[in-house]
């Protein structure tokens, strides 16, 4: 996959401390990753850059929305997501990813890019269940949900009341409670 070029932080030519980069993350970034759940992405991205002597912290801030499809009823809502994530850059002989927080990038290396930590951050920001606002309260107005109310099952209670009990069968009840 072709790196995006905004993604990519040179940070040979920074100072030791603390840097800020900010993007805007649209519906776009999810197509060069090939990623077709969101209808539509409006979201923020903060990045602190701390370099040290030695190493690298960055510092991932992510919010926004983005528009999905209910997994009930398929109407597409605004899910407004959050999420945050640490990583530390460190220096060694070959690149490795292994580890979840900890990236080593070769000695020589001079950018880092952060697309993917990007992607990760708001996919996984994203609950695994979508549920539509409007279906907890009952103010979603939807022909599937109509439906699915009309075919869920009767609770006991409502099928003892509409079903008339042949009464050769209440003879053979009260057998097991006499006991």
């Amino acid at each position: 996959m072709k790196a995006l070029k905004e993604f990519i932080i040179p940070f040979v030519g920074l100072k030791v401390g603390k840097h800020h980069f900010e993007y805007k993350v649209a519906k776009a970034f999810f197509e060069h990753f090939e990623y077709e759940d969101f209808n539509d992405v409006d979201v923020n991205v903060n990045v602190v850059l701390e370099k040290k002597s030695t190493l690298l912290e960055l510092h991932f801030e992510i919010s926004g929305w983005v528009n999905i499809n209910c997994d009930l009823t398929n109407e597409p809502y605004k899910q407004a997501i959050d999420n945050s994530f640490d990583l530390v850059v460190k220096f060694g002989e070959d690149y490795n990813d292994e580890y979840v927080d900890i990236l080593i990038i070769p000695h020589g290396s001079y950018e880092i890019n952060i697309q993917q930590y990007v992607y990760e951050l708001v996919i996984l920001a994203v609950p695994i269940k979508r549920v539509h606002p409007g279906v907890a309260d009952g103010t979603l107005d939807s022909e599937i949900l109509k439906k699915l109310e009309e075919l869920s099952p009767k609770l006991k209670e409502d099928k003892d009341k509409e079903e008339d009990i042949d009464p050769r069968w209440n003879t053979l009840k009260k057998l097991l409670t006499d006991k």
